[in-house]
C-alpha cells in the first residue's frame, strides 16, 4: 500500500468524524423518539459559536463547550416545541434550521477566514506505528479518537445497558414503557438535548479541526440532512450508521480525486456523486429491490446479509405522547 493511498485513507477517517459524531447523536435522539430536523442550521451554528468561543478565549476546551451547548439547545427547542407546547416537530425542526443556518452566516461575518486555535495530531503510542492501521487511524487528533469511543459506548448503553433499554423502550412503545414508571416525556427530552449536544460537538470538528475557522458559506453546509440520510441508511444502529458515514466521506474523496485528474467530467457533476450515491443507496435499502437482489445469495449470507442491513426505525419515531 503506497504513501498516497494511505494518505487518502486517512483523510477519510478525518473527513467522516463529524458525520459520525452528528450522526451518532441523531441515532440517540430518534432512538428516543424523536426527530431534529434542525441539524444542518445547529451544525452551522455550533461551528461558528465553538470557533468563536477558541478564538476569544483562546481554549479549545472552552470552544467546544460552547459548540455542544448551542447544538444542545437547538434541539431542546425542537423536543420542547414537540412535547410541551404540542406543535408538529418536523415543522418545527425546518424553521429551526432555517433560522439557524441565518443566523451563523448574520454572526459570523466578521470572523470568515480568521485564523484560530485547532486541535492537534496527537500520536499514540505502539498504536500509531502500527503498519498501515497506525498511519490510517492512529494519527489524528482527540476528537478522532474520541468518536471511535463514542461508537462503541452508545452500542453498549442501546443494547446491553438496563437504561438503554428504557431509552429504546419510550421510542417503540411509549405507553408500555409509561405504564412501566418510565418518564416518557423527560426521557427524550433528555436524549433530545444529549443528541443535540453531539451534534454540536460535530459541528465544533469542523471549525476546530477538519476545516478550522470560519467561511461564507460554510464548509459543513447540507452535511446536516447527510447525517439525517445516515442515520435512515444505518438503521438506526451505532455500527451501520458509522458505515454509512464512512461511506459517504469515501464517496467525497472519490469525488475530489477525479476533479484533481485530468478528467473531463464537470465538478458539478463530481460534486453530485456522493449525494446521487446515498440516494440511490437509500432507496434499494427501504424498497423490495434490495431484498430482491439478496435473494440470489446462498441461504447462510443471504440471512446474515438481511440481518445486518434490516432497517426498523423506532416504531414512535416522530409520535407524540400524551399520558392520559
Amino acid at each position: 500500500m503506497n504513501d498516497p493511498l494511505l494518505s487518502t485513507l486517512n483523510g477519510i477517517v478525518a473527513n467522516a468524524t463529524p458525520l459520525v459524531i452528528a450522526a451518532l447523536g441523531e441515532t440517540i435522539t430518534e432512538r428516543a423518539g424523536v426527530i431534529n430536523l434542525s441539524l444542518d442550521g445547529s451544525l452551522a451554528l455550533s461551528a461558528l459559536a465553538g470557533f468563536v468561543a477558541a478564538l476569544v478565549t483562546g481554549s479549545l476546551v472552552i470552544g467546544v463547550a460552547v459548540a455542544m451547548l448551542v447544538g444542545a439547545l437547538v434541539a431542546l427547542l425542537v423536543a420542547t416545541g414537540a412535547i410541551v407546547l404540542r406543535q408538529d416537530q418536523v415543522a418545527v425542526g425546518f424553521v429551526l434550521t432555517l433560522l439557524a443556518a441565518d443566523l451563523a452566516q448574520f454572526f459570523g461575518q466578521g470572523y470568515a477566514r480568521q485564523p484560530g486555535p485547532t486541535f492537534q495530531p496527537l500520536k499514540i503510542p505502539f498504536l500509531t506505528d502500527l503498519p498501515v492501521v497506525g498511519r490510517v487511524f492512529f494519527d489524528h487528533n482527540l476528537l478522532v479518537y474520541f468518536s471511535y469511543a463514542l461508537i462503541f459506548v452508545i452500542w453498549f448503553w442501546l443494547f446491553y445497558a438496563r437504561g438503554g433499554l428504557a431509552h429504546r423502550a419510550v421510542g417503540e412503545r411509549p405507553a408500555a414503557a409509561f405504564a412501566r414508571g418510565t418518564p416518557v416525556n423527560r426521557v427524550r427530552l433528555l436524549y433530545t438535548f444529549i443528541g443535540g449536544a453531539l451534534v454540536g460537538l460535530g459541528g465544533a470538528a469542523y471549525s476546530l479541526s477538519l476545516k478550522p475557522g470560519w467561511a461564507s458559506p460554510p464548509a459543513m453546509r447540507g452535511d446536516g440532512w447527510i447525517v439525517l440520510a445516515i442515520v435512515i441508511f444505518g438503521g438506526w444502529h451505532p455500527f451501520r450508521v458509522v458505515l454509512g458515514a464512512y461511506l459517504f466521506a469515501s464517496l467525497r474523496a472519490l469525488s475530489s480525486a477525479l476533479q484533481r485528474s485530468d478528467s473531463s467530467i464537470s465538478p458539478v457533476l463530481l460534486n453530485a456523486i456522493p449525494w446521487v450515491m446515498m440516494i440511490v443507496t437509500l432507496v434499494l435499502v427501504s424498497s423490495g429491490a434490495l431484498n430482491r437482489l439478496l435473494s440470489l445469495l446462498p441461504g447462510p449470507i443471504q440471512r446474515r446479509a438481511r440481518a445486518f442491513l434490516r432497517i426498523n426505525p423506532p416504531a414512535a419515531l416522530g409520535t407524540p405522547f400524551h399520558p392520559s
